[in-house]
């Protein structure tokens, strides 16, 4: 599954295209990727083609692994301030969603479900494909609501509003305004698993299990340990370990292991090369040699390393 720093390449590789883009037009070829898209008595496909043609796009926006272009409501106010945006196109890539700018010539890509036309300011026209092999994801236009905390809404947003559907997701890591102590908070409160405890969404956004494996792992915290039982020392090696990681693995392009991820022009991420746990089982630990151990977790896979990261 696509997490934060796949979801923010895509997030950066749009903003060069969408900001200030027109929709000529839209087409959903399969309506089962509306399943976010709240449309009352009509027609999912309908609606969220009529409402979405003819709007012109915002500047992209992400928390965790939400996603979200704003659309411009009208012409500047009466200071000459943009106004403030009401509805977003909001996009979850799920298991295997991608979101692919292409030429107008270019050859169809596979599991296309939506497809739209866009005008844009400086590469013409292009089309937006939103493809899905699982049907996992999704997009959908939402409202944007207030804040909780009056602050802008994420990574790439300049504006204290965020969709409805993702107004439960807690900020992630690489948010300007990220508390850490909080965080820290409701670890102390849980008795779950530490990566059970990263995992949840709303406590920290962003994190999946590839890169939860390998903050344990770096921070050297048995996956298994309570979070309660973490120590404040810990559980700040922890969080500095996910920023870290996320990081690298952003300036890296994102995690590939087959073809479902890639950004926006097609291309896979590199991360894959610096994994130190997750996907190595078996392997020798790179930092003590000692095998990596795999184990099942909440029917997936977890990956430490014995030795480095003893459940004390």
């Amino acid at each position: 599954m696509p997490e934060l720093p796949e979801v923010e390449v895509i997030r950066q590789g749009l903003a060069q295209a969408v900001n200030g883009a027109r929709v000529a037009s839209v087409d959903v070829l399969d309506s089962r990727a509306l399943k976010r898209h709240q449309s009352g008595d009509a027609s999912p496909a309908h609606d969220f083609a009529a409402r979405l043609t003819g709007a012109t796009l915002r500047a992209p926006a992400r928390r965790g692994k939400f996603l979200w272009v704003p659309l411009d409501p009208g012409p500047a106010g009466a200071d000459g301030g943009a106004i403030a945006p009401t509805t977003a196109l909001l996009g979850h890539l799920g298991m295997s969603g991608q979101m692919l700018l292409r030429t107008l010539e270019q050859p169809d890509d596979r599991h296309v479900r939506v497809r739209a036309w866009l005008d844009t300011r400086e590469h013409g026209e292009l089309r937006l494909d939103f493809c899905d092999q699982r049907l996992f994801g999704s997009l959908a236009l939402d409202e944007l609501i207030a804040t909780d905390d009056g602050e802008a809404a994420g990574w790439g947003s300049e504006h204290a509003l965020i969709p409805g559907q993702a107004a439960h997701i807690a900020r992630d890591p690489l948010d300007p305004v990220f508390d850490a102590e909080r965080v820290l908070e409701q670890f102390a409160r849980r008795r779950v698993h530490v990566k059970k405890a990263l995992l949840d969404q709303r406590i920290v956004s962003g994190i999946g299990n590839i890169y939860a494996d390998e903050a344990l792992w770096l921070a050297r915290v048995h996956p298994e340990t309570p979070a309660a039982n973490l120590s404040r020392q810990a559980g700040r090696r922890l969080l500095d370990a996910v920023h870290g990681v996320l990081e690298k693995a952003l300036a890296e392009g994102g995690t590939s292991f087959d073809e479902l991820y890639v950004n926006v022009n097609g291309e896979s991420g590199y991360f894959a090369h610096s994994l130190n746990a997750y996907g190595r089982g078996g392997e020798a630990c790179s930092r003590c040699e000692t095998p990596i151990k795999r184990i099942l977790f909440a029917g997936r896979s977890s990956h430490f390393c014995p030795r480095c990261q003893r459940r004390r």
